[in-house]
């Protein structure tokens, strides 16, 4: 199994597990759930993975963790949305082309909505991931597209892409390879200039980059 695979293999475990955990013990918003040590020890994976999972969870608004106090479930109302495009999205008959191409449906918008308003072009987030991939640090390829979302500050459709990208068979969590390096970088300086065209560009170019090296 790829690493890809693995990923979104771990993430379904946990969110089945969590389910079952739920049902089966009556847990109501407010309680709290098993820690990351367990978590980790049940699914057999390493706490690492298990919190990269939870942290994708609380965003999209299934858990809350307290600082200090654990991780808790959320009230209904905060993850009923999620329960409507998990069934949606895992129906066996569904394209997996329709959930990539909704998923760069909310990627282009949330690059619209950054190039429009200085304020969010002018977030340091940016000037630091461009000198990651200038200084050929390890840059994953979903955390760039995961920062654009939430620099966007639409909070639902952040919740609906983390969805979508979780069930998403296109490579989004292997590291960046050459080829690659420049057209981030220049996605990133057009974000920051507020060159929409341009940002829009280097984005497609990006995502056929990626169809490439699957």
């Amino acid at each position: 199994m790829d690493k890809k695979q693995e990923n979104k293999k771990v993430f379904l475990e946990i969110v089945s597990q969590l389910r079952e955990l739920i049902k089966l013990e009556n847990i109501q918003p407010g309680d709290k759930l098993p820690s990351e040590r367990v978590l980790s020890e049940r699914l057999n994976v390493g706490r690492s993975s298990v919190r990269e999972a939870l942290r994708s969870l609380e965003l999209l608004g299934l858990i809350e963790t307290r600082h200090g106090g654990g991780t808790f479930l959320a009230s209904f109302q905060s993850h009923q949305l999620v329960e409507i495009l998990a069934s949606f999205i895992l129906q066996e008959n569904k394209s997996i082309e329709d959930v990539h191409t909704t998923r760069k449906m909310h990627e282009r918008e949330a690059i619209r909505v950054i190039c429009s308003k200085e304020t969010l072009r002018k977030l340091p987030v940016w000037e630091s991931l461009f000198n990651n991939l200038e200084e050929d640090e390890d840059t994953v390829r979903d955390h760039i597209l995961r920062e654009l979302l939430i620099a966007s500050g639409n909070r639902l459709a952040l919740k609906i892409w983390l969805q979508l990208a979780a069930y998403s068979t296109k490579p989004l969590k292997q590291f960046t390879v050459d080829e690659e390096k420049p057209v981030l970088q220049r996605l990133l300086q057009a974000l920051q200039m507020g060159d929409e065209r341009e940002a829009f560009d280097a984005y497609e170019q990006w995502m056929d980059i990626l169809k490439t090296s699957i």
